[in-house]
């Protein structure tokens, strides 16, 4: 391209596509997420379940990265990784995080803030024998996070892992599993024209009970 700066600066999407309003909503988020993300699905977007997970680290620098939602209910939204990693040791530190969701196909976006804590074991332990083989051994022969030469290391411990186990089968690590976050804010984000898009939110204010409000654009 030849001049890919302004490119970026004249680049524009009006957004058309639908509106939201406080009489379309829910009262409970959670049903509100599912109405949304059974639309995703149905339209077949790509990786639907793809999120932005934000945390803060023990420096206070915030760091984010796309995992894959594998659960969701009124308890809270699940994902899995390596104990070890860098998301893992700053929710040890600061356990505040931030899970965003976004579907360009419906022009729509989801912010949910919460706390986030580890699963039982026995949900890990769960998930993990329904991971494909290949997955399960790649957890075992990636120290997530950590600094190595070249893939070639990578591929000799993979190597190694698949020597260990045979065909056997592959208990889960002890540094990998699940993590749930506990949900207190969601922002549902409509894309409208003009930039003055549609942003409604529920903040917990006790046990079940959600107070519904506007933010201007």
């Amino acid at each position: 391209m030849k001049d890919l700066k302004q490119y970026i600066v004249n680049l524009r999407h009006d957004f058309s596509k639908s509106t939201l309003d406080e009489s379309q909503l829910h009262n409970n988020p959670i049903n509100q997420f599912e109405e949304w993300f059974t639309r995703a699905v149905n339209i077949r977007a790509r990786e639907p379940n793809a999120m932005m997970l934000s945390t803060v680290s023990p420096a206070n620098k915030p760091s984010a990265r796309i995992l894959l939602l594998r659960d969701f209910s009124e308890k809270g939204f699940v994902f899995f990784t390596n104990y070890e990693s860098k998301k893992a040791k700053d929710l040890e530190v600061n356990p505040a995080g931030c899970l965003t969701f976004f579907w360009p196909e419906l022009e729509q976006q989801v912010r949910i803030e919460g706390i986030i804590s580890k699963l039982d074991d026995a949900d890990s332990d769960t998930y993990f024998r329904m991971r494909a083989r290949s997955s399960r051994l790649g957890a075992w022969a990636s120290n997530q996070s950590t600094i190595i030469a070249n893939r070639g290391v990578l591929d000799e411990k993979m190597k190694e892992v698949r020597e260990k186990f045979g065909e056997n089968e592959i208990p889960r690590p002890e540094f990998w599993g699940g993590y749930i976050l506990k949900p207190a804010y969601f922002e549902f984000w409509q894309g409208r024209t003009s930039r003055l898009h549609d942003r409604l939110v529920y903040e917990l204010e006790h046990e079940n009970s959600w107070k519904i409000y506007r933010l201007a654009p």
